[in-house]
């Protein structure tokens, strides 16, 4: 009588073809998250770009910086480094972006006396096209590895 079972060779090609697609789409997936991440950290950057726009309508000039890279346009008087607490980037009650990025994720620099600004945020993804496209519009003259730019037009 002869019995219906798989035999120890079909076995381990099963096995060695499922080894083989793992390793092949586990890197994949694993850049995926970073793609997400370096999406957001880009989005974020066009959100407050829009809101110190905003805030550029008001006073004819872009906010200042500090030597840390931080706004300082903030608080009632707008002498605070933002988000000042509250998470707002705000002045009195003028709320031009209600939750702010973390700070740590990008570098303000103003620049002309106010009339224009730099941001910048280093992506996971250093092979991203939008990096040199970033460079290339904001005319950065000495870019940084991996580094993302967002300026004024």
């Amino acid at each position: 009588m002869k019995k219906n079972a798989f035999t120890l060779i079909e076995l381990l090609v099963v096995i060695s073809v499922l080894g083989v697609l793992v390793a092949v789409l586990l890197p994949n997936l694993i850049g995926v998250r970073a793609r997400a991440r370096d999406s957001a950290r880009k989005n974020d950057l066009r959100q407050l770009k829009s809101a110190i726009r905003i805030y550029y309508n008001d006073f004819q000039s872009y906010p200042p910086d500090d030597d840390n890279g931080n706004i300082v346009a903030c608080g009632e008087d707008g002498s605070l480094n933002c988000p000042n607490g509250d998470g707002s980037f705000a002045i009195s009650d003028n709320i031009y972006m209600k939750e702010m990025i973390d700070n740590s994720l990008f570098d303000y620099i103003q620049l002309d006396g106010g009339e224009d600004f730099l941001f910048s945020t280093v992506l996971e993804n250093a092979s991203d096209s939008d990096i040199t496209d970033s460079v290339d519009h904001c005319n950065v003259a000495a870019p940084a590895t991996s580094t993302y730019y967002v300026c004024a037009d």
